[in-house]
This record gives C-alpha cells, structure tokens and sequence, in this order.
C-alpha cells in the first residue's frame, strides 16, 4: 500500500478544488457580502463536490488574483476561518494550497488539520506575477517542525510561469526527486484549466516511476481515461464549474457525470 491508497483510500484519486471567493485584501473582495459569504459558498462547492463522489477536497484562495508569492497574514487568517467554519462539513481528506506559498501552506494544514498541501517549492521562475523564487530547504525544514506527516504535492511545470535556466520537466523532476524527497510531483498546463500535456506527463512518470505523480490541470470527462492512464491521481477544478467555466460555481451533475466516468477506467 502506498501513501496515496492509504490516505485516499483508493486508486488514482481524484482531489477535486474548493476553491474559495477572493479574501479580504484581495482586489476582488466582496466587502458588501465579506466573510460570510466566502464561508456560505465554499460550503456550496464542497457539498457538491462531496455528493458527487470525489475522493478529496483542496482549499485554495483560486480568487486571490493577482497571486502573491509571499502572502499577507490575513489571507492565511481568513482561509483558516474558512475551514474552521465547514470542518463538521467534510466528510473526505483535505488539504490546503495558499497560492503561491508553502510557508503559508503548511502554517494553513497545521491549524486546519489538513493531510496535505500543494505548491511551488523548488526552482527560480519568470512569471506574470514577477521573479519567483523559492527556498526548499527552509519549505521542508518548517514543515519538519510543524506538521511532520504533511504531505507534500510539488508542482514542478508551474502555471503562468517558465523555468529560469534550459532545464526540461523531466530534469526537473529527477533533481527534484533526488534533492528533496517529494510526496508527489504535479504537472500542469499553461493556466487553471488548461490541458496537461500527456506527453509531458508520461515523460516525467517514466523518469521517476517511484513518485507519485499528479495531472494538475484541465482534466475533463472527454480525456480523463487518457490521464490516468499515465498519472497516479489528478487534481480538478474548472470542470466541475457550471459550463465548465474558471470563475463559476460547481455544478453537482458535471461532478457526478465526471467521478462516474472515472469509476469506470480506474
């Protein structure tokens, strides 16, 4: 049994997005509406996304845009109300991605009791929010002292970035997984929502076949056989919105047409 099975208590698990509403600070915040209403519907998305039958739940603040790489305390504060909220609600595992920080990260899953988090945790980018670098070493020592049994999913083809050097993903990946011993790696397409290249993604399972690795966007009914296929699990979010749209809220029969699919091929 791998941590994968142990923790999701099945095959090729799905990790479906609850992605909560811009946050106070951000520039997209709803003052009129504040908090509870980032509260009310997260709690939406996540009894959908449970009724349709998804194997996990990640908490992100998808709404925060632009993204910082170093986060304010009150983003951190307002999404562990979030969760602190709808805790007796979830009823899978959880966990957490402070876009885009690790620190925040593990801060947010050591209070919220979340398994596992997801972020950018090695490399140097250029990127629409600016020069992006990271500090695996300080990453993994803090979740040492933290939150020891955290697990870490490395999204190592960044969106809305390149890698700083000639560096291709599978070289990445097989530094990354010699360097720092990651729970797993993600791979993703250009933005949220964009298809994962399954090339890319058989190219780095095959250079590392020990790891766990995740299709990280743009997975739909039409190609999820293709990517498990290849990939130990993925992570989804736009499909499960109404008209499969970014910025929408999930749509329960998109979640169930979708997690019955996927029943069917793993």
């Amino acid at each position: 049994m791998t941590w994968l099975t142990d923790t999701f208590r099945v095959a090729k698990p799905i990790i479906a997005m609850c992605h909560l509403q811009a946050l106070p600070g951000d520039p997209a915040y709803d003052r009129a509406g504040g908090m509870a209403k980032v509260v009310d519907l997260a709690l939406h998305d996540l009894r959908h996304l449970q009724d349709g039958g998804v194997d996990a739940v990640m908490f992100s603040n998808e709404f925060s845009l632009p993204y910082l790489t170093k986060v304010r305390p009150e983003t951190t504060a307002a999404m562990a109300r979030v969760i602190g909220e709808i805790r007796r609600d979830i009823r899978v595992p959880f966990g957490v991605n402070v876009l885009w920080d690790p620190i925040a990260s593990i801060d947010l899953a050591t209070a919220t009791g979340a398994l596992f988090m997801r972020e950018i945790i090695t490399g140097v980018y250029a990127s629409d929010f600016g020069l992006w670098n990271t500090n695996v070493g300080e990453t993994t020592r803090h979740r040492a002292a933290l939150a020891p049994d955290l697990r870490m999913l490395y999204n190592i083809v960044p969106e809305a970035a390149a890698y700083l050097g000639n560096r291709t993903p599978v070289d990445i990946a097989r530094t990354t997984v010699f360097n720092n011993g990651p729970d797993a790696l993600c791979v993703s397409g250009l933005t949220a929502g964009a298809e994962t290249d399954t090339q890319v993604l058989s190219q780095v399972k095959a250079a590392v076949p020990d790891t766990m690795v995740f299709c990280n966007t743009g997975c739909r009914i039409d190609n999820i056989e293709r990517q498990l296929a290849v990939a130990d699990g993925a992570v989804v979010g736009t499909t499960f919105k109404i008209d499969g749209h970014f910025s929408n809220l999930v749509d329960p029969e998109r979640v169930k047409a979708f997690m019955a699919k996927v029943r069917s091929v793993r």
